[in-house]
């Protein structure tokens, strides 16, 4: 029998659709989703059947794992309980989006363990398994739904070039799925990114939307100073922490990149482009240290996501942080390890910036030797 199709853009309410796969993906139905990179074959994880015959519609070898998509980091973390640090940090910079991260699955409290034993098989055949989160708004909303993960594939069978229209994934399945989502075109056209992640190392598997370059960049550690203004207090320890780094790494301080490490700064109340104070500069320049290219900007969604560790200068910063982006409360600390504050000294004379400075010096040295470098 054919395949369903629904046209997702002539749809009058989008809710009726999601509902409809839903329902197909519960009772144990193949179904076609559009992504952002390529149409995927999908059954429930829960129903151990609907995988054995997305196995078998794919042609797929026994040891070609499916991935499983999920909601998000959270729940990567119920099937990679001891996910590392650099697991976390790619998670949290690259979903949802076109990424495919491959981590050790050998935790004995994974839940991976109380899925049936033919879809643990499918999914994790050599002791890693495979997470995405797609960055498509139909997908994310079926996964909040669906009591379970998804098996994930590529609309195709096994060898053939990758379905990037509905009507691809059509030809190429016939009736082996029963449901076909079709959003016209995908966004990339191209496959996901695969990462693999083991002994704090990456290695990327297969080159897809995001480049290995990218990868990387993305993998690097990443340390937010922030105060209010951006214009002396978190300047001035975005570039002692610059230097701190590299001294401890024993690079030049331009190459800190290079090594995987990122310093940046921001305010909650900043303005973007502006200039740094001209005491900030003057204090830095007496320490060997250039702020005159500083362009001041705002605290963003974005740079709190991807910021491993948030050092404020104050309570109220941290509190601000916490207050609008919860879930960066653990990640978000006081610079001061006595929670005390790290006073402004705008408006004030010289001595006070330098002051300020050797404060912010004497609490990032700390800091420094705690990063995992």
């Amino acid at each position: 029998m054919p395949p369903i199709v629904i046209d997702i853009r002539s749809a009058e309410d989008t809710r009726d659709v999601v509902h409809r796969a839903v329902q197909a993906l519960v009772e144990g139905q193949l179904v076609a989703f559009p992504t952002e990179t390529v149409y995927g074959l999908a059954a429930s994880a829960l129903n151990e059947a609907a995988v054995e015959r997305l196995v078998e519609a794919k042609h797929r070898r026994e040891a070609q794992p499916l991935a499983l998509a999920i909601k998000g980091l959270e729940e990567a973390i119920d099937y990679v309980p001891d996910m590392s640090p650099l697991g976390h940090r790619l998670a949290r910079r690259c979903w949802p989006g076109p990424v495919t991260l491959v981590l050790e699955d050998r935790h004995p409290d994974s839940l991976v363990t109380q899925l049936p034993l033919g879809v643990q098989r499918a999914v994790v055949p050599q002791g890693s398994i495979g997470l995405r989160v797609p960055a498509h708004p139909i997908v994310l909303e079926v996964l909040r739904l669906l009591p379970g993960p998804l098996a994930l594939s590529s609309a195709n069978r096994g060898g053939q070039p990758d379905a990037v229209t509905a009507e691809e994934a059509v030809s190429a399945l016939g009736d082996d799925v029963q449901l076909v989502l079709d959003d016209g075109r995908s966004r990339y056209g191209q496959p996901s990114s695969v990462v693999e992640i083991s002994d704090a190392e990456i290695h990327v598997l297969r080159e897809g939307v995001v480049s290995e370059p990218t990868i990387r960049r993305l993998s690097s550690l990443i340390v937010l100073l922030v105060c209010t203004g951006n214009t002396c207090r978190s300047p001035m320890a975005e570039q002692i922490c610059r230097h701190l780094i590299a001294q401890r790494l024993g690079c030049r301080d331009e190459a800190l990149e290079d090594r995987g490490v990122i310093v940046a700064s921001a305010g909650i109340s900043a303005m973007l482009g502006g200039p740094p104070s001209p005491e900030a500069q003057q204090v830095m320049q007496q320490r060997g240290l250039d702020l005159s290219r500083h362009a001041t900007q705002p605290l963003t969604e974005a740079l709190v996501r991807h910021a491993d560790i948030i050092l404020t200068m104050t309570r109220g910063h941290r509190e601000a942080i916490v207050s609008q982006w919860p879930a960066a409360a653990k990640r978000t600390k006081l610079l001061r390890r006595d929670r005390g504050d790290v006073a402004d000294p705008i408006g004030g004379p010289l001595p006070q910036y330098a002051a300020c400075a050797r404060q912010i010096e004497e609490q990032l040295s700390v800091w420094v030797n705690e990063l995992p470098l």
